[in-house]
């Protein structure tokens, strides 16, 4: 099994180093004893309640892709605190990655309420996907009671829908993007947070701000 070891600390103060130290020492006698191939170490100094962390997007892209299957962590506020752990849970949970501590000596169990939060986190995200669908089928059939034929309008099908347009924040996907992070990644990590976005509609809202700043920057040359 191919893991990735993932340790934290706050603040960039001194004391601090020894303990980042003490966790991936800690962490590399974990895997060895479980018989795990160690590919990338992270380490960060950032708050814990932080979500925008170099290092957690460097772990979900190598999780995401495949080319890793677990993560290794001293403890669950390592990874997050608040809010910011549970995205992180939720995250993990849906790409099916394990994760294994040093404080429970083999993989997390999540505490009672944790798992209360997730649980009804999935089933608001399940119930949104419903509404969804459900918005669009009975939108369809009031269209053709009216007399909409929808085979007359394949001709059309590469042209836009009409749907609502769906916000969330393009700066965060251009960063990414130049983090390397693929568009299926990325779209991945955003919904992670709360944007229930497809890899299309962020390629898509892409290239429409590359090819703006693109225009812009003639224009003022």
């Amino acid at each position: 099994m191919k893991a990735i070891i993932y340790c934290r600390v706050s603040t960039e103060k001194e004391q601090q180093n020894s303990s980042l130290k003490r966790q991936r020492t800690e962490l590399l006698a974990l895997a060895q004893e479980a018989d795990m191939e160690v590919i990338r170490i992270i380490e960060e100094k950032q708050s814990g309640y932080a979500i925008e962390r170099d290092g957690i997007f460097d772990m979900l892209e190598l999780l995401s892709s495949k080319q890793a299957d677990c993560l290794l962590i001293q403890d669950e506020t390592r990874l997050g605190r608040g809010n910011t752990k549970i995205a992180l849970f939720h995250q993990l949970l849906k790409l099916n990655i394990p994760i294994y501590t040093l404080s429970h000596q083999g993989e997390l169990q999540l505490s009672e309420s944790d798992s209360m939060v997730l649980q009804i986190v999935g089933v608001v995200e399940e119930y949104q996907r419903r509404l969804h669908n459900a918005k669009i089928k009975r939108g369809m059939k009031k269209a053709i009671a009216e007399g909409f034929d929808p085979s007359k309008n394949l001709a059309n099908i590469d042209k836009s829908s009409g749907r609502e347009r769906i916000e969330f924040p393009i700066k965060e996907v251009i960063r990414l993007r130049n983090n390397n992070l693929t568009f299926a990644e990325i779209a991945t990590t955003l919904r992670g947070l709360g944007y229930n976005v497809s890899k299309a509609t962020v390629h898509r809202r892409y290239r429409e701000y590359v090819s703006l700043e693109t225009k812009q920057s003639i224009h003022i040359e």
